[in-house]
């Protein structure tokens, strides 16, 4: 009898069905409920969400000094990070821009009784409002919070731009050594980035387990019952991330030479395990090492993909200014188009003010809100199905940050087009 395999893709979906069908089971006995999620199905998605954590930190940092000293010429560097931040702004302002439009001509909030909304608790995301400060939101801060002042602290607390400044300057400090002096170094770097991929996909074979109580945890915390108010918003957010991914990310990866529907296929494993786990860290080796292979050299992946986690979070800003208009539509708010560019303006600051912080969507948005006069406490209705919308920002983050790896280097004259070929060879089900 032949045994049947199936693939990671396949076990992360079937473990995805399975955790909704026991979540949805679970919501129905309220006795029971609170010690499976917490003895077991919370824990399980936290043992992988800490394992992929784990493993991000040494991976950059190897990689992003390896590929920083082999680039050796610090000109070229500040060329590609200023082409990188330029292009970064323009596809997210286009993402803010994308979900004010889409919240206009739609109008989620408008029609639906308040009465009828399940409140969440928010405080959580207050009190880190008020940790991070309101004077953090500043183009000022957010540039003097790059520069670490003790890297083991950075470190300690995963702030990955200090890191990825850090290993920047060292990268360049490395490169200027002698072959002789480098060299023992330089293997250290490449035994630890190249062990830690092997790390990865260790630590991947769990994922199904992760992914079950994920969404095992949510689904029986929140039940369906929550998006039934909200199924205008949930729709509406999903067919903005749809068309942005299709026609502004396709229409971008066109005019580079790269095709949208062959980079989804590329990272298909990736994307159901990024909207799974609503986690773009659990997929940054991975995406890293795909990029690599299809062309893009390692001191671009290694520098864009993991600043684009800080800079280049689109389907969190497109969200976020959904959200915005959602609730200004819930209260009854007019904004007018000198309060609407004040709210893009904003969201450009502070989606990359406080990046990093955990529940980053919720927090900017308590951070952007009162700009334009919306009351915050208008969260707490969305706040139950946040989990539902993050996880389908989470894959445009991927898909966003993954096609910036391969524009820069295109843009830069550094993309193999040989590896494209050989990886396209390779794979003979990847079809333009």
């Amino acid at each position: 009898m032949k045994k049947i395999k199936l693939s990671l893709a396949w076990q992360i979906l079937l473990a995805l069905f399975l955790g909704i069908l026991v979540g949805a089971i679970l919501n129905h006995f309220p006795e029971y409920r609170t010690s499976i999620i917490d003895n077991f199905l919370t824990p399980l998605g936290k043992i992988f969400i800490s394992l992929i954590k784990v493993i991000v930190i040494p991976l950059v940092v190897s990689m992003l000094i390896l590929g920083v000293c082999n680039t050796g010429n610090s000109k070229n560097l500040g060329k590609i990070g200023l082409t990188t931040i330029i292009y970064f702004e323009i596809v997210t302002t286009i993402a803010i821009v994308v979900g004010l439009l889409a919240a206009n001509i739609f109008h989620p909030g408008s029609g639906i009784d308040m009465a009828s909304l399940h409140q969440t608790d928010i405080s959580q995301y207050k009190q880190t409002t008020q940790e991070v400060g309101a004077a953090s939101h500043t183009l000022v801060n957010t540039v003097l919070s790059i520069i670490p002042s003790n890297i083991f602290q950075s470190l300690t607390k995963g702030d990955m731009l200090p890191i990825i400044f850090f290993s920047v300057i060292f990268g360049l400090g490395l490169s200027q050594l002698t072959n002789e002096t480098k060299q023992p170094l330089i293997d250290v770097l490449t035994s630890i980035s190249q062990t830690m991929f092997k790390v990865t996909n260790m630590i991947m074979r769990f994922a199904p387990f992760g992914v079950f109580g994920l969404m095992g945890a949510t689904v029986a915390t929140f039940g369906f019952s929550s998006l039934i108010p909200l199924a205008k918003l949930a729709l509406l957010v999903y067919a903005a991330i749809f068309f942005f991914i299709i026609v502004v990310l396709g229409l971008i990866a066109r005019y580079f030479g790269f095709n949208i529907f062959k980079l989804i296929k590329i990272l298909k494993n990736e994307l159901i395990l990024a909207y799974s786990t609503a986690s773009s860290e659990a997929v940054l080796p991975r995406i890293m090492q795909k990029m690599e292979a299809y062309g893009a050299p390692k001191s671009i992946t290694s520098f864009v993909i993991p600043i684009g986690y800080s800079f280049n979070l689109d389907g969190s800003t497109l969200y976020q200014s959904i959200a915005a208009i959602f609730l200004a539509q819930l209260y009854g708010i007019e904004l007018s188009i000198t309060q609407q560019l004040i709210l893009i303006l904003t969201l450009m600051i502070t989606s990359k003010g406080i990046a990093g912080v955990p529940g980053v969507s919720f927090v900017v948005l308590l951070a952007t809100l009162g700009s334009v006069g919306i009351p915050l406490d208008g969260l707490a209705f969305i706040a139950g199905i946040d989990r539902i919308l993050d996880m389908a920002r989470t894959v445009v983050n991927v898909i966003g940050n993954s096609l910036a790896a391969l524009v820069i280097s295109k843009i830069s004259g550094q993309f193999d087009e040989s590896k494209k070929a050989q990886y396209n060879t390779a794979h003979p089900d990847i079809i333009d």
